[in-house]
């Protein structure tokens, strides 16, 4: 029977050495937390962003202090044209082993959050979930071709639950469609590809910072914990999911939370 667990490390080397990880959206935030943890259990990174060049090349210089090869990839995943760029690559660079889709628009904070429902519902769509089918399906491919490989998306934790208003509404939508896409494509890609998706609760974000006091509050009362989450909760159940130590995980919707107390 296939397997994804991977042979090029020994007993005494971390977990990832030798492998090869894509994290698109790795400039900032969750994404930049994750590329970390990956390089830290022995991964070498392809770090992608759009905007922030300077913010990837110093991810970028960060994990070759650890140790880690890095490359940095460029692009606005709301274009085919650059999804399929990003992919053709990457895949030049090394055969991809774990392929992470945290890209995402935030809405909530900037100029963007002064857009109409329905622009920023489009954004959203065209970045978070058309461009997570499309490279999904093009490196899945080639990592089932290959025999081996890893996904992991992003979903939201209340996108199975709901909540009120246009936010709740928007990213029910939008990481709902992630998360029901990542089951499918388990099935698809099985048994030499692991498809996974991990549904964050409140986590310390940029939009977490200027969060009212309403919203401080609601966080850390519908949390058992009683806490925001950090981007490095997140990166760590990441590193966990796309190890050989998940070996027997795939099509699963992990929700690192805090516990839900709703």
């Amino acid at each position: 029977m296939a397997t994804n667990i991977h042979t090029r490390s020994t007993p005494d080397s971390p977990p990832l050495a030798g492998q090869w990880a894509v994290v698109t959206g790795s400039s900032s935030g969750i994404g930049r937390a994750i590329a970390i943890e990956l390089a830290q259990a022995g991964a070498n990174v392809i770090v992608h962003g759009f905007q922030q060049v300077e913010a990837a090349e110093q991810l970028a210089a960060t994990i070759r202090k650890l140790g880690q090869e890095s490359q940095i990839i460029l692009g606005d995943l709301s274009l085919p044209t650059a999804r399929e760029n990003l992919c053709e690559q990457a895949w030049r660079i090394a055969p991809i082993d774990i392929w992470v889709n945290n890209a995402g628009v935030d809405v909530l904070t900037g100029k963007a959050a002064d857009w109409s429902f329905e622009k920023k519902l489009d954004r959203l769509w065209n970045v978070d979930v058309q461009a997570t089918i499309q490279m999904s399906r093009n490196t899945g491919t080639r990592m089932q071709q290959r025999g081996s490989g890893t996904i992991l998306n992003i979903g939201w934790d209340q996108a199975d639950t709901g909540m009120a208003g246009d936010s709740g509404e928007m990213f029910a939508a939008i990481k709902g469609a992630i998360m029901a896409f990542t089951r499918s494509l388990a099935k698809s890609l099985a048994p030499q590809v692991r498809v996974n998706c991990i549904a964050p609760g409140w986590i310390q974000t940029a939009w977490s910072a200027a969060a009212s006091n309403y919203w401080q509050q609601r966080a850390v009362k519908e949390s058992l914990l009683e806490c925001w989450g950090t981007p490095e909760d997140i990166a760590h159940a990441a590193r966990f999911l796309v190890s050989p130590e998940a070996s027997f995980i795939t099509g699963q919707i992990i929700h690192i939370n805090g516990g839900q107390q709703r």
